[in-house]
């Protein structure tokens, strides 16, 4: 399956937060990206962020943070030899 223009553009929002920080949000701003202002917003739809512009993860965005982090995480390290 390919992934849409609009689901990367929420992967790169979620791959904003900082998950060792759960005090600490994101906040896009009304001059950002508007495929990112309108990201966030659909994530606030999708119940992945408390608030249009970011805000905090709720647990399901957290969980979704944590596995589009950790796919980044995988792919961009160098190969590993077996």
């Amino acid at each position: 399956m390919p992934y849409s223009p609009d689901l990367v553009s929420e992967i790169d929002v979620l791959a904003l937060f900082d998950l060792d920080n759960h005090l600490s949000g994101v906040k896009i701003r009304h001059d950002a990206r508007p495929d990112a202002i309108a990201a966030a917003r659909r994530l606030h739809q999708k119940g992945l962020v408390t608030q249009p512009d970011g805000g905090y993860l709720t647990d399901l965005g957290r969980d979704a943070a944590e596995h589009v982090q950790g796919l980044m995480l995988i792919l961009t390290q160098p190969e590993q030899v077996n």
